[in-house]
């Protein structure tokens, strides 16, 4: 029985993701990693112009779902991931970059921003890690005060994925004298005192950056949200993508998984096949297991979120720390199983080695995941 069998899905839900697979064997490619800028450019090109982004913003942006349906999130991020991590990361970052304009966003933002995103004519940003102030967000210094009409930006936010190719940013600041509000703002590049100061390269390359605000000014008509509730659009957005994060090691998993079964299947081994071994079965009945316990956190929160759940703060948390972790094992047994071919540069499974590492810390680290499952808990557990 297929997973995607099980009642989590709907008839389209299972559509999707044969028609989504279907789609990137067809157009996924080995990425060229000295010029990452020009991939992620052509892959949100290409999932604009076929439609798949249409998945990664609301029915009133053109969307497929009325509201963002984070199942469909998950099916896509696990099929493109499964095929390439530059591909995932085109089509994620599109969701996440215009999440809180399809959260909160005014009926002007969302038209003025998410057709474009949808069509993979214009990239999105989600801005709110600075060099002190990852995943405890409250710590942010980055600050916007307002002046008459205008918002006046001063500060700087680093490792920001598409930083240096986004066409905006959504940014989260500090309300200028105070230390409880905050805000969240639409940055276009062109808006005087903005710049990307700094590339940042990693051990699996993609657009990453620095961006730096000297006396930055943004018209008040790009405050996304409440002013003064910026921290709540950044967590409701991360409630609704976190869980993605999760699928998107899924698919790195099972990938790790066909490349590891394929090549035990075929090595051979004193007289037989590397397959036979109990050991490898071993191996492949730990990978296997550790798929579906993925498969099955990361889905339900995804069917909580879609069937009304106001928010899946432990849901998400525990899809997320759990998949990420597991799929580095997975991926580190395949690598171990494959021997010499598993760490020569290019090959599937070293490739997926060096991806996987920073899905365990962006949206929240490990730790920090296990710090909000265990105040999810003790809270529901206040008072006896």
């Amino acid at each position: 029985m297929s997973f995607f069998d099980l009642p989590f899905f709907s008839d389209a839900h299972r559509a999707l993701a044969v028609e989504l697979r279907a789609w990137a064997e067809d157009n996924a490619h080995e990425a060229n990693e000295t010029d990452v800028d020009a991939v992620c450019r052509s892959y949100v090109k290409q999932l604009g112009r076929d439609g798949w982004l249409a998945y990664a913003v609301p029915g009133s942006a053109g969307g497929v779902h009325e509201q963002l349906d984070v199942r469909s999130l998950c099916i896509a991020r696990e099929t493109l991931g499964s095929f390439s991590g530059l591909l995932d990361f085109a089509f994620a970052m599109q969701g996440l970059g215009a999440g809180p304009i399809s959260l909160f966003g005014s009926k002007q933002l969302r038209e003025r921003y998410l057709p474009s995103v949808a069509s993979g004519e214009a990239i999105a940003a989600f801005a709110i890690s600075e060099s002190q102030a990852g995943s405890d967000v409250s710590a942010m210094q980055t600050t916007a005060r307002r002046d008459g009409d205008s918002f006046v930006i001063d500060g700087e936010k680093t490792w920001i994925s598409n930083g240096g190719i986004a066409d905006f940013h959504v940014v989260f600041c500090r309300a200028a004298n105070t230390e409880k509000d905050f805000v969240a703002l639409v940055v276009e590049p062109s808006d005087k005192g903005f710049s990307v100061s700094e590339r940042i390269n990693t051990i699996a390359p993609h657009p990453l950056g620095t961006l730096k605000f000297d006396n930055c000014r943004v018209p008040g008509d790009r405050l996304v949200g409440e002013e003064g509730r910026g921290l709540r659009v950044a967590l409701g957005t991360l409630d609704v993508f976190r869980t993605t994060v999760g699928a998107a090691a899924l698919g790195f998993a099972r990938r790790a998984l066909s490349e590891a079964v394929q090549h035990v299947s075929e090595r051979e081994m004193f007289g037989g096949k590397l397959s036979d071994l109990q050991l490898t079965q071993a191996a492949i009945a730990d990978m296997a297991t550790e798929i579906d316990a993925s498969a099955l956190l990361i889905y339900r929160s995804a069917w909580m979120r879609d069937n009304g759940a106001e928010r899946v703060t432990r849901e998400a948390a525990m899809a997320k720390m759990y998949a990420t972790e597991a799929a580095q094992r997975v991926i580190d047994r395949a690598v171990q199983l494959l021997g010499g071919r598993g760490v020569v540069a290019g090959n599937p499974v070293e490739r997926l080695y060096r991806e996987i590492r920073s899905l365990r810390i962006y949206e929240g680290t490990t730790e920090v995941q296990k710090l909000v499952i265990a105040g999810q808990v003790l809270k529901g557990n206040a008072g006896g």
